[in-house]
């Protein structure tokens, strides 16, 4: 099980290790095994999350995630991503970008570093809005009830996250405009470009995220109705509906992964400029890094670890809502990526350890339950 499911992930990093061998040595050997490290560490939380969403879909769009969703996550937000942004933010075509990066790393890094702010505003806002989405849910296993309680009263009112988001966006962007204005720096400018792109992370949000739902929402009412809609298409000759459905709902399901990946990932690409700018190693040690998410995801949703330790979502969900902070925090001021990656670690595991707890008193409460088990526990002490 754990060779069928990492197998892919064990192959990538074999090839990509002796590949940065060829292309740079030990030292780009070294490079490349630091970045895709930081690449899984960094991204744990979304491996939990992602595996919440990967469950409810068909064993086909898992594969689909595991073969085409690679190919974007590793060659579109690894290689192509960073490119684009340079070329973007340079006014430079996409070969001349690509040629920057590859023949001048100090202007190529400057650039995305330039771009920083729009792109952590864009980010910040997507994983804000999943954060706040989650905590204003009224649900039946709370982990933090003292937080979760209140919040799900307050979740009642419509249309309250986007509020929320919206302040965060108007403070934060005003908030850089002024340090900017005050430092004399020239990013002043820059702060229009955070609270436009700020905006475009919270409508990408709600439009991938409120189609996804849309047809998750419209396939549960067509299972529940099966039987009624089977005798019918029998009648009417019309089979196809239902199974059009399900796959539109599995493609925004998927496109919604792809976006959650994408604004993940990029506090991992703007993190590996702090290792290295050379843009070969960076896909090289991004690309096996986001394998290995891949394969944990799938594992997390065929072993059924999510069902089993019940607080993981939770856990994982505080983890986005701290990465959103950072990431908007980091359009003024610098934070090491060790402090990101220790946040999201903490909390899943101090999820990991509450969900242990709670397995272990529920399989207490139910022994106790039972006399046998009752006189056994007697006789044995306990």
């Amino acid at each position: 099980m754990l060779l069928k499911t990492f197998g892919w992930s064990f192959a990538i990093t074999a090839i990509g290790l002796v590949a940065a061998a060829f292309y740079g040595g030990w030292t780009a050997f070294g490079i490349v095994a630091i970045l895709a490290v930081l690449e899984i560490s960094l991204s744990f939380d979304n491996a939990v999350v992602n595996a919440g969403i990967l469950k409810k879909m068909s064993a086909f769009w898992q594969k689909i995630f595991l073969t085409v969703g690679v190919l974007i996550a590793v060659f579109g937000m690894r290689l192509v991503f960073p490119v684009v942004i340079v070329a973007i933010s340079a006014k430079i075509g996409p070969i001349d970008a690509v040629d920057l990066a590859l023949n001048d790393k100090d202007k190529y890094q400057q650039l995305v570093t330039d771009a920083h702010p729009s792109i952590a505003a864009f980010g910040g806002m997507f994983l804000l809005m999943i954060f706040l989405d989650f905590i204003f849910e009224d649900r039946d296993i709370q982990w933090l009830r003292w937080i979760e309680r209140p919040l799900a009263k307050l979740g009642k009112v419509d249309m309250l996250s986007v509020c929320i988001a919206l302040v965060v966006l108007l403070i934060t962007s005003f908030t850089f405009a002024v340090h900017a204005h005050q430092h004399g720096g020239g990013h002043a400018d820059k702060a229009q470009t955070v609270l436009i792109s700020g905006i475009a992370g919270l409508i990408t949000y709600m439009v991938v995220g409120g189609l996804s739902g849309y047809f998750e929402d419209r396939l549960e009412e067509e299972e529940e109705r099966t039987h009624e809609e089977e005798e019918e298409a029998e009648r009417t000759g019309k089979k196809k509906p239902a199974v059009v459905l399900a796959g539109q709902a599995a493609f925004f399901m998927f496109l919604y992964l792809e976006v959650l990946d994408a604004s993940f990932s990029f506090d991992g690409v703007i993190g590996a400029f702090a290792i290295t700018n050379d843009i070969v190693l960076m896909a090289l040690g991004l690309g096996i890094g986001a394998m290995y998410v891949r394969s944990l995801t799938v594992y997390l949703v065929r072993q059924g670890t999510l069902d089993d330790y019940v607080y993981l979502e939770h856990g994982a969900h505080y983890a986005i809502g701290a990465l959103a902070v950072i990431l908007l925090v980091t359009i003024q001021y610098q934070i090491n990526e060790v402090i990101t990656g220790l946040v999201g670690v903490v909390l899943i595991g101090w999820s990991f350890w509450s969900s242990v707890r709670r397995n272990k008193a529920l399989a207490a409460a139910e022994g106790k339950a039972t006399p046998s088990d009752d006189k056994a526990e007697v006789s044995s002490g306990v």
